[in-house]
């Protein structure tokens, strides 16, 4: 009889078999330790600075440009000659660039006009107001126009002018409106304006020889 195997006897050795190793299968969402994807928990947010540098830069909201308000007036005076006929009328202010205060800047009467007025009872009562002299229009010198800022705003100015003889009043300059007024020899007016507008004006209407 032959001994069972482990009974005293000689062992017979079994043959060998060899077994198939069965790969397990991984459940869903299962990855290899050393795999690089990340899904689910394992999943990292990214770090902020990363969010920051992807995430779109927002433009700032476009402001409209700001344009200055246009104003728009109307003034009329002129020049007054005396009742010699030799002299001319010109009101002085004080030349706000001057940080002395002391150099005046020579220009023609004028003023605005007011409602109802006509551009010649304007040149009148302004000439009147501001220098103290009584004056009749004898002509019209022509009119100009000229832009300036002023408060922030964008003035377009129009001015009626006209040639003036004086027929009565006392010489005295407009308190808080003129710094001084004054006769002044004709041939001299132009070269003491000091607007280049006023200027051409004068020398134009053939008035004045210099």
């Amino acid at each position: 009889m032959t001994p069972a195997p482990g009974a005293g006897g000689e062992a017979v050795s079994a043959p060998l078999v060899k077994r198939k190793k069965r790969r397990r299968k991984r459940p869903a969402g299962s990855h290899s330790p050393h795999s690089t994807s990340t899904t689910g928990a394992d999943q990292k947010a990214p770090s902020n600075k990363t969010a920051t540098a992807n995430k779109p830069q927002k433009s700032a909201p476009h402001k409209p440009m700001k344009y200055a308000k246009r104003v728009d007036e109307v003034s009329a005076g002129g020049l007054v000659i005396d009742t010699t006929g030799t002299k001319g009328l010109l009101i002085g202010r004080k030349d706000l660039k001057d940080q002395k205060g002391e150099r005046l800047l020579w220009s023609l009467p004028k003023g605005h006009i007011e409602e109802g007025e006509t551009p010649e009872e304007a040149a009148i009562r302004e000439v009147c107001e501001e220098t103290g002299i009584e004056s009749e229009i004898s002509k019209s010198l022509g009119v100009i126009d000229f832009w300036f800022m002023a408060g922030g705003k964008r003035i377009h100015k129009t001015v009626h002018h006209y040639l003036f003889k004086e027929t009565g009043g006392h010489l005295a300059p407009q308190i808080t409106e003129v710094d001084d007024v004054g006769w002044f020899p004709l041939e001299d007016i132009i070269s003491m304006l000091a607007y280049p507008d006023e200027k051409k004006l004068i020398a134009k209407s053939g008035e004045i020889k210099q």
